[in-house]
């Protein structure tokens, strides 16, 4: 990916083109027209957020991504989770390069109306860590903006990490606003108490609530069909009741999302007629009325 930071006079600049080069805030101002030049062209952008890790929000980012594009909407998929970036195993196209294009980098077809561009593309070894503080996180993220060439969306959704740290305050900031935040959460209460500081951390950032997920409630027995809740259930009812916030949906714990996610294929495709994968094309089209209304 280009390199912004290089502010030396005789630098060729790499957001306008000139070859006399352009000073710092020359550069500023460009790369500022170049971003907006591209968020213009994304109808509604939307953060998919966890209060904490494990509760699958990289799961429901993904499958949901796959129900919008299913509906026939434009979507692309930016994997903020520079330290796990895991999107693209679970989509199959780990191990694939974005290539270059007249208009920036091109991110990687995951299947029909929905790209991805992930950290996991610019790394050769998949063990290696991203060991970066957070002002680069912040410039990565601006380069997956003005250097990618996303092209007419209906929808950017971006995975975050877990957290309300650099990574959801850079993105908030970069993207702008209106800005749509979906929580994931699972039912028992240590992670509803994350889930709650997520809930208020993006409204004190003013993004557009769509709701809470419930991510992981109740498993059908295999052999009497009667559910087992694992995590408890209705924690995220509680919690969406409780702070005045929509329930977007219910997801079951289900052996076919583990296996989906393993063998880089959605769940849809491993078992269609499924309770999550009927759970999630559900999620799709709620998010959508949601946004339209």
């Amino acid at each position: 990916m280009s390199d912004k930071t290089d502010c030396s006079p005789d630098a060729t600049c790499q957001t306008c083109g000139s070859s006399t080069g352009c000073d710092a805030a020359a550069k500023a101002k460009h790369l500022e027209e170049l971003m907006t030049n591209k968020l213009s062209m994304i109808k509604r952008r939307l953060v998919v957020m966890s209060g904490k890790g494990g509760v699958g929000k990289t799961t429901v980012s993904v499958n949901l991504a796959v129900a919008l594009a299913r509906l026939g909407k434009k979507v692309g998929l930016f994997d903020a989770d520079v330290h796990g970036p895991n999107v693209p195993k679970m989509l199959g196209i780990d191990g694939l390069v974005p290539g270059m294009g007249p208009n920036g980098l091109i991110p990687v077809v995951a299947q029909e109306n929905l790209n991805v561009i992930s950290m996991a593309f610019m790394i050769e070894n998949p063990d290696t860590p991203v060991v970066w503080r957070g002002p680069m996180k912040h410039s990565l993220f601006q380069q997956f903006i003005s250097d990618v060439d996303w092209g007419p969306l209906d929808y950017l959704i971006v995975d975050l990490p877990p957290g309300t740290g650099d990574e959801p305050l850079s993105i908030a900031q970069l993207l702008g606003k209106p800005l749509w935040a979906i929580i994931v959460t699972t039912p028992q209460d240590v992670a509803l108490l994350d889930s709650r500081k997520s809930v208020v951390f993006a409204q004190t950032l003013e993004m557009k609530m769509l709701g809470i997920v419930e991510n992981m409630s109740g498993l059908a027995c295999p052999h009497c069909g009667g559910s087992i809740d694992l995590f408890k259930r209705g924690g995220g009812v509680r919690s969406a009741t409780e702070l005045g916030v929509p329930l977007l949906g219910v997801i079951p714990i289900d052996p076919q999302i583990v296996i989906a996610g393993d063998s880089g294929r959605t769940v849809e495709k491993v078992s269609p007629q499924g309770p999550s994968a009927v759970s999630f094309a559900e999620l799709g089209e709620k998010v959508q009325a949601a946004i339209m209304s």
